[in-house]
């Protein structure tokens, strides 16, 4: 039995950072890869729910000082318009993912996580107990591999998840864009066959991003031509794309988004964040339960392996690990994928924002419930 293992993390979002930074603290030797350099820009709604503010703070990231807004209010609107305001009972903030994981990174960077960046890993085999990591330019060794690196990677591919060789009909946009939408609500807009998230983020930027069916691209052949065509159909994306100053020459885009069930360990590789499991995008809460999941796992490493390492500390990992995030997770991700079935279509849309505008205590039940506890 050795003493700590070392930990090796692929992919530097939050789930990544936050193992690193936490992991770190407690003693553990932790390398993480990310393939692009800080900082960089990245698909994403950026509202984080405060149920993580805690876990921030112990870390030493709080929203004010990195000038993050303050959202206390969800508005929903329907493709014609209608629309349902409820208040955020948790209420959450606005932060880019650029300068978010930028401060996790410096952090993660000063406790002495060893970074590897601008390095794509191309392949992940395990033997013997141990795990080689590989890139174009080297070969790296963990006793333990996290697996950080997103909705989808072909690493997924050569791990043979089966959720890759399952077609997505999703594709997401993002934009940053100056706006005089109001500076404490998220809003979702709904058009045809997807939703569109609007919040404000920090400075004066307002994080502006959309799922949508890829149909519609195929369709219409350009991002520009879909957006006429189809979301300004609702009049409240209308007015925002016409009167607004669109702050990128293009937008951050990614197809294929998957909400399928996906397996937590994929030949002894811990897998985190989206690379675990996606809360769909209209429940707005993808970042805190990334924040969330984290902590698990790295509890779940602290506890069976500070005080020494082998296969079967290993095994007892894996499934505590595997317990706590269906326990924690598991009926959150189900709620959103159903709530998630009353909207996009625009029958439907319509007729669920007109009648939960009747009934407060319903959306705020449903809201409830695509958000954890503090942690």
């Amino acid at each position: 039995m050795k003493n700590k293992p070392d930990i090796f993390i692929v992919g530097g979002g939050l789930a990544g950072l936050t193992n690193a930074i936490l992991l770190s603290k407690s003693g553990f030797e932790v390398s993480l890869a990310e393939r692009k350099k800080y900082p960089f820009h990245k698909v994403c709604g950026e509202y984080v729910s405060n149920e993580v503010l805690t876990l921030l703070s112990g870390m030493g990231v709080l929203p004010g000082d990195i000038n993050a807004s303050h959202i206390s209010k969800l508005i929903v609107s329907s493709p014609s318009g209608k629309y349902l305001e409820a208040g955020l009972t948790m209420g959450g903030f606005g932060i880019s993912r650029y300068t978010l994981d930028e401060a996790l990174y410096q952090i993660a960077n000063k406790q002495g996580v060893k970074f590897i960046t601008a390095e794509k890993i191309t392949g992940i085999s395990f033997s013997e107990n141990k795990f080689s990591i590989c890139s174009a330019a080297q070969e790296y060794q963990a006793d333990i591999v996290i697996g950080a690196y997103g909705k989808r990677s072909n690493l997924d591919q050569k791990l043979d998840r089966k959720f890759f060789y399952n077609r997505s009909p999703y594709m997401a946009v993002k934009y940053h864009i100056r706006s005089d939408f109001a500076k404490d609500a998220i809003r979702l807009d709904n058009f045809e066959g997807g939703y569109c998230g609007l919040n404000k983020i920090e400075d004066d930027l307002y994080c502006l991003c959309y799922l949508s069916e890829n149909r519609h691209l195929k369709k219409y052949g350009s991002i520009a031509e879909m957006e006429r065509e189809v979301l300004m159909k609702n009049p409240f994306l209308k007015d925002v794309f016409e009167h607004s100053d669109f702050v990128w020459n293009r937008p951050e885009t990614i197809n294929e988004i998957a909400f399928d069930n996906k397996p937590l360990i994929e030949n002894h590789i811990l897998m985190c964040g989206d690379t675990a499991g996606m809360i769909t995008p209209l429940c707005g809460n993808g970042m805190a339960m990334a924040f969330h999941a984290a902590k698990i796992l790295s509890e779940n490493i602290i506890n069976y392996c500070n005080n020494g390492f082998d296969h079967r500390i290993r095994i007892q990992m894996e499934q505590a690990y595997q317990q706590q995030w269906q326990k924690q997770f598991a009926f959150r991700l189900r709620t959103g994928r159903y709530i998630q079935r009353f909207f996009g279509s625009e029958i439907l849309s319509e007729a669920v924002v007109g009648g939960l505008k009747y009934f407060p205590a319903i959306t705020r039940y449903l809201v409830k419930q695509t958000h954890g506890s503090t942690i």
